[in-house]
């Protein structure tokens, strides 16, 4: 997608994305640059990753949702002095690509953040990919130069590979690099030469990254990318005035992607400043703000001048690979744990998070109490399912599916480029095990300090339930990482898991008695003065094929005293799945329920007759 040339430009505003692979010290960067920037006044406390504002990415330490934040640099005595520097963090994981693309087409330049020590990873390919894609300015941040194990010349090497790899024009290839510790906040141009602060970084940025055009003559033009909702003004739509000036109380007609126009009239207006949103009464072109007022407004929809009623081009947001059932819960348990339980509940819940995520599809099915949801990867779908668990929602979830294609006859499946960095003793049982997942490989890097880097190319689908595999037969010492590598030939049939699993054949409590016993026949998920119910899953069978077995059964009371009765029972802790393993663990006929509370494994059919019936 092409820019349009303008002669005017806003040479007081840059607008850049910020990407990086997980835990390269993005987001700490961006602390360091608010502190700097003075985001922060002499009395407020300076907090940590303050860009990872949701739950779920404090727990997990990644990116989920793109965010915008603003600082000044060489700010003066005006409050409206020096250079605004617009910036949006952006996630750097595949599965919320539809998050990245949007955001991307705000900004006229990235900074690319690699580990020092770890270089250019998986994840950092995708996304420099599409930025690559949308011609935007790079800027190499090459970070944790404070390391000892620290390589920068090396890393810039690979990262200047990864460059012509992803097809860069020369401009593109004559990125500027930047050296820094977000750590300690400093920056350099030399790796070796002395650092103070991140002004390195800020006068990069100034003078590598084209200012945005600022054609304020021309009628309004502003494109919806991210959409909030507050309680008191209703809807928000976040956005880059592309041409234009846009005004509180201003009429204004939004253009739907299927060419509709309505009228309606901005009734908030919000600009960034640090971490804070701050009304305005009007933004010009080139600024990144925030509009209230329309109701009904989607993404990719615009804003533009009632007169001259032009949209800007569609928003590109890949296809799901994914999908799953989300279902009614129905088991025995339901709505101990959850208020939101119902149909009703799931749909509108569902269908609500269609206004922001772009990239999920839901289909009501034949079933009312089931919904097809597909999207960008697991990892996609768990978050939704750990959100709405966190909301009060009680829901069952079906194992993953991938979405096949037809072309010209011929059945086409999602595929991954999986990468490994393993130990060498594990090398021969990693590929063992990949081998029955039709993976094929493509590059074996022997490092010469006791690991290998693997690289291959595989079905969406082989990667079903291989995590937890990987980790277990590399002992926990294994890196596994993958990116989407689009659609080829169906591959073939592969095995599924070659374990069966153990079945609650009544409903009660669960007593360590019973489960003393049931133990020797596999791996337990509960543990003692647990509720079970008839068709839960309670364990893992050691061997192939589905066990029943009964987690409540008390030991008879007797007058016949024995040398051993009093022996004390010994219990193996129980394997806790998190969500995204139960997902992964999953058979075709099983399910996860999940509860605010409680993540449980059950059979799709709970009585042992209407299994049996299915069969």
């Amino acid at each position: 997608m092409k820019k349009s040339t303008v002669t005017a430009v806003r040479e007081d505003i840059r607008n850049i994305a910020i990407i990086a692979h997980v835990d390269h010290g993005k987001t700490t960067l961006v602390d360091r640059m608010l502190q700097q920037g003075g985001a922060y006044a002499a009395h407020e406390t300076v907090g940590e990753r303050v860009m990872d504002s949701n739950v779920l990415e404090r727990e997990r330490g990644i990116t989920i949702l793109a965010k915008n934040t603003a600082v000044r640099y060489q700010p003066g005595p005006g409050v409206d002095s020096g250079i605004r520097i617009n910036i949006v963090d952006t996630p750097g994981h595949a599965d919320f690509s539809g998050e990245v693309e949007r955001v991307l087409t705000m900004v006229d330049g990235v900074l690319l953040v690699v580990d020092a020590v770890d270089g250019p990873m998986p994840q950092t390919r995708f996304v420099l990919r599409k930025a690559l894609e949308l011609s935007l300015q790079p800027i190499v941040v090459i970070n944790k130069i404070d390391r000892t194990e620290a390589r920068p010349v090396e890393v810039v090497n690979e990262v200047f590979d990864l460059f012509v790899d992803l097809n860069a024009t020369d401009e593109q290839l004559d990125f500027p690099v930047v050296y820094a510790s977000a750590k300690t906040g400093v920056a350099k141009l030399d790796p070796n030469g002395e650092g103070r602060d991140l002004r390195p970084l800020f006068e990069t940025i100034v003078s590598r990254i084209p200012a945005p055009p600022g054609d304020d003559g021309a009628p309004l033009q502003m494109q919806i990318t991210t959409l909030e909702y507050d309680p008191y003004v209703g809807r928000i739509g976040l956005g880059r005035i592309a041409r234009g000036i846009i005004r509180v109380n201003q009429p204004v007609a939004r253009v739907g992607a299927d060419g509709r126009v309505q009228m309606g009239k901005v009734t908030k207006l919000y600009g960034f400043e640090g971490l804070k949103r701050l009304e305005a009464m009007e933004a010009r072109a080139g600024d990144i703000v925030a509009v209230a007022g329309f109701e009904e407004i989607e993404i990719g929809e615009t804003l533009t001048d009632p007169g001259h009623p032009e949209p800007m081009a569609p928003l590109s947001i890949g296809e799901p690979t994914i999908s799953m059932s989300f279902l009614v819960n129905d088991s025995p348990l339901v709505g101990r744990e959850g208020k939101l339980v119902t149909s009703r509940n799931l749909r509108e819940r569902l269908f609500r998070e269609l206004r922001s995520n772009v990239a999920l599809r839901v289909e009501e099915t034949a079933n009312t109490d089931a919904f097809l949801v597909s999207g960008r990867g697991e990892l996609h779908l768990a978050i939704l399912i750990e959100t709405m668990r966190r909301e009060g929602y009680e829901l069952a979830v079906s194992r993953p599916e991938v979405i096949y294609k037809m072309a010209e006859g011929e059945r086409l499946e999602p595929m991954e480029h999986l990468y490994l960095d393993v130990q060498e003793p594990y090398v021969g049982v990693v590929m063992e095990a990949l081998g029955p997942r039709r993976a094929e490989l493509k590059n074996l890097v022997n490092e010469g300090n006791g690991w290998v880097h693997l690289a291959f190319e595989i079905p969406a689908r082989g990667l079903f339930g291989y995590r937890n595999e990987f980790l277990t037969s590399t002992k926990g010492t294994g890196v596994i990482n993958h990116t989407y590598a689009g659609y080829q030939p169906y591959k073939g049939e592969m095995p599924g898991r070659n374990r069966g699993v153990l079945i609650a054949l009544e409903a009660g409590e669960s007593v360590m008695y019973a489960l003393h016993h049931v133990q020797e026949r596999g791996t337990l998920f509960i543990g003692a003065g647990e509720p079970v119910y008839e068709g839960m899953i309670i364990g893992e069978n050691a061997r192939p094929g589905d066990l029943i077995v009964n987690p409540c059964k008390k030991k008879h009371l007797t007058n016949i005293r024995s040398s051993t009765a009093e022996d004390a029972l010994v219990l193996v802790p129980p394997r806790r799945l998190s969500l995204e393993q139960a997902i992964e663990f999953i058979a075709d006929d099983e399910l996860v329920e999940v509860t605010p509370k409680s993540i449980r494994l059950r059979k799709r059919y709970l009585s042992g007759d209407e299994r049996k019936r299915h069969r």
